[in-house]
């Protein structure tokens, strides 16, 4: 195999690529902690049982979902989410103008850089279908009074008429993802008593509580509702005599405020605000002190750190393909020395000497052993760095498409190699809850999935088969880094880089 085909290869699985894998090879990763049956989400979506408006509004009398004019025209709560976005839109259009003048952007094919079209929100012809439903009890540790969370995914799709008096259904690049709590810790069982969180595992782990969410409809949402969450495809820029092709991820966050009955914008969570930092001298000085303190230190090394909202930004944008070396398009480039800042806010002796600190204090690192874990961290503790990381373009979850034609049985893949990776860590939680024990909600890299617990990855391309990320260094390459000798490939293959300069390569078949 040619390096020039690999490297085309690579960059196909950095876009998501992996191996076309069916709804049914996908299921049972997910068994327990996702609900990507496409017969059960059309049927549950078509009965509007979990649709958007009767989970926030249980009393409407309306059986039919309401198209996405309706919705945000209708619903209150959703009022500040359009203008927030617009506002966003009309930043990136600016910067873009500023920084590229030479390019047109706007909505069409006529322009350099294709722009969403927003019409598309506020049209009659559109609406949210539901694309998934995914248990995130592994996010217990945010607020163990509701013991995580569950995910209600929905993605945009445009309606119209089709040949011979039918229609047709276009699913448009655009999720929402209303996050409910898993649980309200007011909410009783049949017999009086509180509902636990181990109850609550137990449910998702016999075949995915999707009856819960349909029976707490009835109650007050307020108590349940934590967040809205929307990931938009904000531009896409075909391959240029200036540039690459490019495609844009607006992600915003809007948390939902029980006073005002509204869903208010907020800070993504460890969403670090790159630019304000670095031109904050106080800023930055306290970022440090606070992240290096051997506490700190130790939960973002485990993947639990909850950065203060002070150091955070209200939007981001995830650029893809980003690749796997350093540059300006990974959310923390320039934030650790050597990244082409003169005057990084971490030097390679802060990082050393607050592991060295870490460790005279006892606390072992299960992540980041050297710098360049820290710095993959600092990148995929991020929202965009990790929609960056092993996404399909700027998704981890785009959802089944139940819109398509027998979807049962097409050959679909709902959501991206980092999300199937991380099932079995996410089921080894919802367990220990079942069992009444205390969870371990550790995660490894994005890149790569943890390896306790991952027998039945062992061999796939989600750990170390085709398409892994692997450490260059154990093919003999130089000094091993410590934060990722285990990165290994599967029997048959070999690791070879994607990128001339990057630490981490790709696990290709053996060539001659």
């Amino acid at each position: 195999m040619s390096r020039a085909l690999r490297i085309l290869l690579a960059a196909i699985l950095l876009l998501g690529g992996v191996l076309s894998l069916s709804a049914a090879e996908n299921a049972p990763l997910a068994r327990g902690t996702a609900i990507i049956d496409p017969d059960l989400l059309k049927k549950l979506d078509q009965s509007d049982a979990l649709s958007i408006s009767r989970l926030l509004e249980p009393e409407r009398n309306a059986t039919v979902p309401l198209t996405s004019g309706q919705l945000f025209a209708s619903l209150p709560q959703l009022k500040e989410i359009l203008p927030a976005i617009d506002t966003e839109f009309d930043r990136y259009i600016a910067q873009h103008k500023q920084s590229v003048p030479s390019e047109t952007i706007g909505v069409g094919d006529g322009f350099d850089v294709q722009l969403f079209d927003r019409f598309s929100l506020k049209s009659a012809s559109t609406r949210f279908v539901l694309a998934g439903i995914v248990n995130r009890m592994d996010r217990a540790y945010v607020s163990e009074e509701s013991c995580g969370e569950i995910r209600l995914i929905y993605r945009l799709a445009r309606f119209g008429p089709g040949p011979d008096g039918g229609s047709t259904a276009t699913r448009l690049p655009m999720t929402f993802n209303l996050v409910m709590k898993a649980r309200d810790a007011r909410q009783t069982d049949a017999s009086g008593k509180a509902i636990t969180c181990a109850e609550v595992a137990r449910r998702w782990l016999d075949n995915g509580d999707w009856q819960g969410l349909i029976r707490s409809r009835t109650g007050p949402y307020d108590a349940m509702t934590d967040r809205v969450e929307t990931n938009i495809q904000i531009s896409i820029a075909p391959k240029s005599a200036l540039h690459d092709f490019r495609s844009d991820y607006l992600l915003k966050v809007f948390k939902y405020d029980a006073a005002t009955k509204t869903f208010v914008e907020s800070t993504l969570e460890n969403q670090i605000d790159r630019e304000r930092i670095l031109a904050d001298d106080a800023l930055r000085h306290d970022f440090k002190a606070w992240l290096l303190e051997p506490a700190n230190l130790r939960e973002f090394d485990r993947g639990t750190v909850l950065i203060p909202e002070k150091y955070l930004a209200k939007a981001a944008v995830a650029l893809t393909p980003a690749g796997l070396d350093a540059s300006t398009l990974q959310p923390e480039f320039g934030l650790v020395e050597g990244e082409g800042n003169s005057d990084p806010v971490f030097t390679d002796n802060d990082v050393v000497g607050a592991l060295k600190q870490a460790a005279a204090r006892g606390i072992a690192m299960e992540n980041i052993r050297s710098v360049a874990g820290f710095q993959r961290r600092l990148n995929d503790v991020t929202c965009s760095g990790c929609h960056q990381t092993r996404g399909i373009g700027g998704f981890h979850f785009p959802g089944v498409d139940w819109l398509t034609e027998g979807a049962s049985n097409a050959t679909i893949v709902p959501a991206s190699p980092h999300f199937f990776g991380d099932q079995l860590r996410r089921r080894d939680i919802l367990t220990a809850f079942a069992s009444g024990k205390r969870p371990d909600f550790s995660r490894g890299f994005a890149s790569r999935p943890q390896t306790r617990g991952s027998a039945e990855l062992a061999g796939t391309e989600y750990q170390d088969g085709w398409g892994a990320h692997c450490s260059l260094q154990n093919e003999g390459s130089g000094t091993a880094d410590k934060s990722f000798t285990s990165w290994t490939c599967a029997k048959g293959l070999t690791c070879q880089a994607a990128a001339a300069s990057s630490r981490i390569g790709m696990c290709f078949i053996k060539t001659r």
